[in-house]
């Protein structure tokens, strides 16, 4: 056989092989998700975490991880320079220190008032009831030089005495109406201090205490109005600090120390202990789960059953895929994705395939 046959033949060979590839393709349907939906398996992926500091910025001064460390959550990852925050901490704290100290000297001062508008109204009642008994004996005394006046009066009409004395009765009578008009008057004064009238000078007193209150108010308002603020800056320091959200493996770090960092910047990916795979099923298989299903499913390495739990279970992608696979005529028309989140459990690692049987469906 020479040359030029063996290379015929050899073309005729190819050729029928492609032809009959291709026939197996068009009946078989071997596109991706078929293929997918056939084998059941898929590529374990742990779930990525991007980690940055969330509204602060600042110099990194302190990078406490390495790639490839294992952390818990709430380990320290990194941390940025608080210095400025510390400084405006002890100002608020200065702040609020003084403002709680007006506070106690203004309603100290209140108190005082208070207790000094007590004082005068005690004292003030005191000198009412001793003004009522001067009054009430200057009165005895008008009473008693009117009488005298009267009797003096009748004894000159009869010649009984001279007129000197009844001038003498009529002086006394008069220094007497004088003396209870005083008195009077000095009562009056008295109980004008306490009769709740606008010379009330007790109930002004107490009345201007009282809106000393209006002034410790305002004050304990300005102190609450700090007290958010220090609040505020006591959460940005915390926030300085980037501790790790849940337990994880160090992947990268996108950040070393010296370093500005801005806000909501990635500084870290963190491979999150929570795992899963995805599978592609048919539509009657799919008609069989739900989601919150626990499914198990087998290691291609090894062969270890794996306990998972369907989290999303939805149509797949890949339309063109689909209508390929409907002009050829396959039975399951429409394919389902199921991602199946896994129990951790030792020896179990991401980048494994994992297969799930058909009995897995079928028994349910």
């Amino acid at each position: 056989m020479n040359t030029k046959e063996k290379a015929k033949r050899t073309g005729i060979v190819f050729i029928a092989l492609l032809i009959i590839g291709g026939l197996v393709l068009m009946y078989k349907g071997n596109d991706a998700l078929v293929l997918a939906t056939e084998k059941k398996e898929g590529i374990l992926t742990a779930e990525q975490v991007k980690m940055s500091f969330d509204s602060v910025s600042g110099r990194l001064i302190k990078e406490a991880v390495k790639e490839g460390d294992y952390v818990h959550k709430g380990d320290v990852i990194m941390e940025l320079d608080s210095t400025d925050t510390d400084l405006s901490i002890a100002k608020l704290k200065t702040q609020i220190a003084q403002m709680e100290a007006q506070i106690a000297s203004t309603s100290g001062t209140q108190g005082i008032n208070y207790l000094k508008a007590d004082t005068s109204e005690s004292q003030n009642y005191r000198g009412i009831d001793q003004q009522q008994a001067a009054l009430q004996s200057a009165n005895v005394t008008l009473k008693n030089a009117q009488l005298d006046y009267n009797r003096k009066a009748s004894l000159v009409e009869a010649g009984a005495i001279a007129q000197s004395q009844l001038d003498d009765a009529e002086m006394t009578l008069n220094v007497a109406r004088a003396n209870v008009e005083q008195q009077q008057q000095l009562l009056n004064k008295l109980t004008a201090v306490t009769n709740g009238s606008g010379t009330d000078s007790i109930a002004q007193a107490r009345m201007a205490a009282a809106n000393m209150g209006n002034d410790v108010e305002a004050l304990r308002q300005q102190k609450a109005a700090l007290e958010v603020q220090l609040k505020e800056l006591e959460v940005a320091k915390e926030r300085l600090t980037l501790r790790a959200p849940e337990d994880g493996k160090i992947l990268k770090v996108l950040a070393k120390e010296g370093e500005m960092i801005s806000p909501s910047t990635p500084v870290v990916l963190l491979e999150s202990s929570r795992s899963y795979y995805d599978i592609y099923i048919s539509e009657k298989q799919a008609a069989g789960l739900s989601e919150g299903m626990e499914i198990t499913g087998t290691t291609v390495a090894g062969e270890k059953k794996v306990t998972g739990t369907v989290r999303l279970l939805t149509q797949a992608p890949g339309f063109a895929d689909l209508k390929q696979s409907r002009e050829k005529g396959q039975s399951d028309l429409s394919a389902f994705q199921v991602r199946i989140y896994i129990d951790p459990q030792d020896g179990i690692i991401p980048g494994m395939t994992i297969g799930v049987k058909d009995s897995e469906f079928t028994k349910r």
